[in-house]
């Protein structure tokens, strides 16, 4: 079964790769190592060590399963440095009611707001796809409020 594409920009496909290697390598044997310390004390029935250790087992291998589930539907983003369209991968500065914002438009496994990326999938990023320098774009909010941006610079 062929599940939805997963954009990610070459960064963004690097850093997973990289968190994958993190958790296989180092925090999965940490963990392993911890379930066994805890093993070793005893009692596993009021053994606050153990539950904790098998809490971050489930978590560690949880995050496991997800990054290799993204890294094999993933499709790197291939900008177009010469186009005039808000794509994926794109960096579009726009003007929200007098407040200048830059963001660049990424998939959903990479948004970041806080940091400069926004989802392709979000209300403003379905609403900046495919406009151009100069437009003025709607963006309906989850709130049911209607805002207006204007497209400053796309990069």
């Amino acid at each position: 079964m062929r599940h939805k594409p997963i954009y990610l920009t070459a960064e963004g496909k690097r850093k997973l790769e990289e968190e994958l290697h993190h958790l296989i390598n180092v925090r999965r044997p940490a963990v392993a190592a911890a379930i066994q310390s805890a093993k070793e004390e005893g009692d596993l029935k009021e053994n606050s060590a153990y539950d904790e250790a098998k809490t971050e087992q489930g978590f560690v291998e949880g995050r496991v399963q997800t990054i290799q589930a993204q890294l094999l539907e993933a499709v790197v983003i291939q900008k177009d440095k010469n186009s005039e369209v808000v794509a994926l991968g794109s960096r579009v500065t726009f003007d929200d009611d007098g407040n200048i914002n830059m963001f660049e438009i990424v998939g959903s496994a990479e948004s970041d707001p806080l940091n400069g990326h926004i989802s392709n999938e979000s209300p403003i990023g379905q609403s900046l796809m495919g406009a151009r320098k100069g437009d003025i774009v709607e963006v309906s909010l989850p709130n049911g409020n209607v805002i207006n941006i204007s497209i400053l610079d796309l990069a």
